[in-house]
């Protein structure tokens, strides 16, 4: 993110209801903290999109700065996380599976600032 290899980022759809947040929006502002807590940079979003998992572009895939060659290297990157005891513990569904339909939240940002 501070070297400006990572400019997107996917969340799940229904995680905001879950979590009882709003969806992010054009124009949000986030501070984003480093492993140790600490205040790094705030970034902007300029683009959020509600798409299925099944349409997650090239682009997206590789804005998010983790070295994605593929839509299908994105998508194994990111199962292997929804799919995992870590996230279906979160939702308390050992069983939770993604699939194409499966909605999605893709947001671009931009840094505005390193602090």
């Amino acid at each position: 993110m501070l070297s400006g290899a990572k400019t997107s980022t996917t969340g799940l759809f229904d995680d905001y209801a879950r979590d009882g947040e709003p969806l992010p929006a054009v124009g949000d502002r986030s501070v984003v903290v480093d492993s140790a807590g600490r205040p790094v940079a705030m970034i902007e979003l300029t683009e959020v999109r509600v798409v299925r998992v099944g349409d997650v572009d090239l682009a997206h895939a590789r804005d998010e700065g983790e070295g994605y060659e593929s839509v299908a290297a994105w998508r194994a990157g990111h199962e292997e996380y929804w799919h995992g005891p870590d996230y279906r513990g979160y939702l308390g569904d050992p069983h939770f599976t993604v699939d194409d339909d499966t909605l999605a939240v893709a947001q671009r940002f931009r840094l505005v600032v390193r602090l």
